[in-house]
């Protein structure tokens, strides 16, 4: 089988449908969402958009999903064209997909299926590897149309689009189950190793800001200006799957560890909730949550909103200190920029940026700095000469103010952080 990765010298030619239904209250304006969808097919290697539209219905044909005059005048523009592959902004369900397959003569792709080829090229941990997986099997079990020979490969996506043309039902439900049952084994022994993990990592010493947001809201991009990492920073949806963290220093000597994580989404297809959830385990523990904004989208209010939803379902504590990062200030005209600029020096724990440029980059670290003093409580502590590992942890995170030696130990006055705290508690 093809990897659609490795297929850069031939791009499949693809094309991006967003339905929108007249009936539907409170959908999302049309030309934000099919900017998106589009946004989501160029964030799939191997593919070139070269065509794309929005087709009103009042409701979707059961068989068909369009009316018969619309996939007549779909056909011959996408014929023209020489289209391989339509990319349908929505749900498509398994014998709308067979049919249009069949009227078209070319790939039919859901928004869930392409998430899922995005998730699954994207993926980098173990255990992100099989949450994917198991998502894309769960996916593919309700439609048993199409070969899943990708099962067998080490890497690449997932055979949605790479996979064999002609649809086949050999891939029976027995053989799904059975893969699938064999995946969870694999990811039970993955989340205890990732446990020890979670535990080790929960006694490192320093503060753990971490980098939230609508996914190509430019995370990474400012991860990597603010760490000198070499992150994947590229302006398409879903660059960062799994979380990545790296030490940094700030200007007052202070050191803290950095997280970048996978852009959220709207509609996020429910099949892939836990592979989501399993690459944001960071963000629960960390100490400040910086809420990355592309303030140049048009829908930048709604990402928001949907930002905070998911933090929300996440369990994400209300009390964990919120830095809202308004970012791609670079790309507004100049009395926007202004305005906005303008707007969050007088809005608390708001700071505008351009990670781009690095405009407003000293403004960001100076606001986590006071974040962290902030959100610090000044103890005393009575540690025994035997202690000494505990003492040293102390200096180590760089939370000692004064120190007085006794006869049977040390008198430490110490300025923290909750979760410092408990990090010590934890030794």
């Amino acid at each position: 089988m093809t990897d659609p990765t490795s297929r850069a010298a031939k791009p499949t030619l693809a094309w991006v449908i967003h339905p929108e239904l007249t009936s539907e209250a409170g959908r999302r304006a049309p030309d934000a969402a099919l900017e998106e969808a589009v946004s989501l097919a160029v964030a799939l290697p191997g593919l070139e958009v070269v065509g794309q539209e929005i087709v009103r219905l009042a409701r979707p044909h059961p068989g068909h999903l369009f009316g018969t005059g619309k996939i007549e005048e779909l056909g011959a523009r996408l014929k023209a064209a020489r289209v391989e592959l339509v990319l349908v902004d929505g749900p498509v369900s398994p014998v709308q997909q067979r049919n249009l397959e069949k009227e078209w003569k070319v790939k039919i792709l859901d928004r869930t299926g392409l998430i899922l080829e995005i998730f699954s090229d994207r993926a980098r941990t173990r255990e992100g590897v099989l949450q994917v997986e198991m998502a894309a099997l769960s996916y593919q079990r309700t439609r048993l149309v199409r070969a899943w020979t990708h099962l067998e490969r080490q890497r690449g996506g997932l055979g949605f689009v790479g996979g064999p043309g002609e649809t086949q039902i050999e891939a029976d439900r027995r053989a799904i189950d059975e893969q699938l049952v064999r995946l969870r084994k694999q990811l039970s022994k993955v989340v205890k190793t990732r446990a020890l993990h979670r535990a080790a990592r929960a006694k490192v010493p320093f503060p753990v800001v971490a980098l939230v947001g609508y996914t190509n809201a430019g995370k990474s991009t400012l991860f990597n200006r603010m760490t000198g990492a070499d992150v994947m920073a590229k302006d398409m949806l879903f660059a960062t799957l799994d979380p990545t963290m790296r030490g940094l220093v700030l200007p007052s000597g202070r050191k803290v560890i950095l997280s970048d994580t996978v852009g959220f989404i709207s509609e996020l297809p429910h099949q892939l909730g836990a592979a989501f959830r399993a690459t944001l385990e960071e963000v629960l523990g960390a100490d400040i949550i910086c809420h990355v904004r592309d303030i140049s989208a048009a829908e930048t209010e709604a990402q928001a909103q949907d930002v905070e939803a998911i933090l929300a379902e996440l369990g994400v504590p209300e009390d964990v200190p919120r830095l809202e990062v308004w970012n791609k200030t670079d790309l507004l005209a100049p009395e926007a920029r202004a305005a906005r600029e303008t707007e969050a020096a007088r809005t608390d724990a708001v700071v505008a940026i351009s990670a781009w440029t690095g405009a407003g980059f000293d403004a960001l670290v100076s606001e986590i700095e006071t974040h962290l003093a902030g959100e610090t409580r000044r103890e005393t502590l009575e540690l025994g000469f035997a202690q000494g590992k505990a003492r040293a942890w102390l200096h180590e995170a760089h939370v000692v103010e004064q120190e007085v030696p006794g006869e049977a130990g040390w008198t430490i006055t110490v300025n923290w952080t909750e979760r410092q705290k408990g990090a010590y508690a934890a030794l």
